[in-house]
């Protein structure tokens, strides 16, 4: 097999972690045809079989957008504080490469959204996987914003902001802003509002195939993709989320599961710290 080790080598842990990785690759009977931690090259024509993701999840968001439209499967190998798509600690992938090499491990697909939004009126569309966030910009007044669902009008809103989310991104900053966590190999998009003006402002789900339109009414608003791409969203313009057409590849080996994610790193659906108190005599 041939692997891409990817990361961000500003970081004084990942360039070490990265020349063990490889080394073990090489132990296992691997080949690793490129190792980027700069996190400029175009992945998109790079012959390999799987990608082995040092960091957080945002550098798994990074090496997404850097794969383009050839994604080929990603292991997250967790450096970060959370790690939350980041399944395994870099000793487990060590220990675990010899059966990557057999192939005893899944692979999860995932939707991906293409984001269009102006640039000096010059169209561009963004490639991302978690999430696009409209929010108020400078002087930060409230927005008067409108979405539209395959070019039919839902609703509006006035608010903050609003997230048009993946179920990947479900579990970021939609989750922080009340909304849904959404089983993350669903077709979907969750749209959730961020500090709505009325009671009535709540989370949407819809399906994966449609087309979101937000368009500004009021407000001067900015826009954000993954995380890491930002730019101005002035009245009267408009951004438009679709889904792309290639998927996001994670890698899945066994005995790591979602909700066993969910549970261990986020405590969802545990039980309070009860004080345990003597029984009555």
């Amino acid at each position: 097999m041939r692997f891409l080790i990817l990361g961000n080598g500003a970081k004084p842990h990942v360039p070490i972690a990265a020349e063990r990785l490889a080394a073990a690759v090489a132990a296992a009977g691997g080949e690793v045809v490129l190792t980027d931690l700069n996190r400029e090259r175009n992945l998109s024509d790079e012959p390999a079989d799987m990608a082995l993701v040092l960091g957080g999840d945002g550098a798994i968001l990074r090496s997404a957008r850097q794969m383009g439209y050839r994604q080929v499967p990603v292991l997250g190998i967790n450096l970060g504080r959370l790690g939350f798509l980041a399944d395994l600690s870099l000793d487990e992938a060590v220990e675990y490469l010899p059966r990557i090499l057999r192939r005893e491990y899944r692979v999860a697909e995932h939707v991906m959204f293409l984001c269009a939004l102006p640039d000096q009126l010059v169209p561009r569309e963004i490639l991302g996987l978690n999430d696009v966030v409209v929010r108020a910009g400078p002087p930060y007044k409230m927005l008067d914003l409108e979405l539209a669902v395959d070019g039919q009008t839902v609703s509006r809103f006035l608010g903050d902001g609003l997230i048009v989310s993946t179920p990947v991104g479900s579990t970021a900053h939609s989750l922080s802003a009340g909304g849904p966590i959404l089983e993350q190999e669903l077709a979907a998009f969750v749209i959730t509002p961020v500090g709505g003006h009325t009671l009535t402002s709540r989370p949407l789900v819809d399906a994966a195939d449609k087309t979101y339109t937000i368009g500004v009414r009021q407000g001067e608003a900015s826009v954000v993709v993954d995380g890491q791409d930002c730019g101005p969203l002035p009245p009267g313009c408009r951004v438009t989320i679709r889904r792309a057409p290639v998927a996001f590849r994670l890698v899945k080996v066994p005995g790591k599961t979602y909700y066993q994610t969910l549970r261990e790193k986020l405590r969802w659906g545990t039980m309070p710290n009860y004080r345990h108190e003597p029984e009555a005599g």
